[in-house]
C-alpha cells in the first residue's frame, strides 16, 4: 500500500502546475511562451492588438514610468511615457509574424526595431527582438500587456497571469482528469 501511495505522490507532483521561481522575466518567458503559444494569435489578426492600450512590463526595479504603446490603423504608432506622446509608425512584414516599430521625431526616424511575435492574445502582446539581445546585455523580450488587465500589478504577477493561460486550459484539465481516473482505477483494482 505504501508503494501505491508513493506512486500516486510521484504522479501528482509530475503534474504540478506551480510556476518555478526564477530571477528574470526572460527566464520565465522562455519557459512559458512555448506552453501558451498554441493559444496565441498571429499578427495578421489585427483586431487583437489595434487600438489597445498596451502597458510595457519590465523586470527592472528602477522602471517606474507608465509606458503605453498603441498601434493604430494605417500604421500609426503612439508611444506614451507618463502621458507624453511620441509618434511613430509600425508595419508588419507580409507572410510572417514580424513587426517593425519606428519611433520618429518630426520627419526623422529616431529608432527602428525589428521584432518577431512571441505571443499574442487579447491580454498579452509579447515580441522578441531579432538577434542575440542577451549577448549585448539587453532584454530578449518586449512585453506588453493590456493596461486594463494588469494595471497596478508587479511584473511577477503579470508573468503569473500569462502562466494561468496554460494552467487553465481545458485540454490540460481534461488530460489531468483522465490521468487521475486511470490512477484511481489502478489503485482500486490493486486493492481488491
Amino acid at each position: 500500500m505504501a508503494a501505491d501511495s508513493k506512486l500516486l505522490d510521484s504522479l501528482t507532483r509530475s503534474f504540478s502546475l506551480e510556476l518555478p521561481v526564477m530571477d528574470t522575466m526572460d527566464e520565465y518567458l522562455d519557459l512559458i511562451i512555448p506552453l501558451v503559444r498554441p493559444w496565441g494569435e498571429d499578427l495578421y489578426e489585427e483586431e487583437y492588438y489595434l487600438d489597445t492600450r498596451w502597458l510595457e512590463i519590465r523586470d527592472d526595479d528602477s522602471f517606474h514610468e507608465s509606458v503605453l504603446h498603441i498601434f493604430r490603423k494605417e500604421d500609426e504608432y503612439l508611444h506614451s511615457i507618463d502621458g507624453n506622446i511620441h509618434k511613430g509608425k509600425w508595419r508588419k512584414l507580409e507572410s510572417s509574424n514580424t513587426l517593425i516599430i519606428e519611433q520618429t521625431a518630426g520627419n526623422s526616424v529616431v529608432k527602428s526595431e525589428l521584432y518577431d511575435l512571441a505571443f499574442l492574445n487579447p491580454n498579452f502582446f509579447i515580441l522578441k527582438k531579432h538577434g542575440d539581445q542577451q549577448r549585448k546585455g539587453f532584454k530578449k523580450y518586449f512585453v506588453l500587456a493590456n493596461e486594463n488587465y494588469v494595471k497596478g500589478l508587479e511584473w511577477r504577477d503579470v508573468v503569473e497571469l500569462l502562466f494561468n493561460r496554460y494552467r487553465s486550459n481545458r485540454q490540460w484539465i481534461i488530460f489531468v482528469v483522465i490521468i487521475v481516473i486511470l490512477v484511481a482505477v489502478v489503485v482500486f483494482f490493486s486493492v481488491f
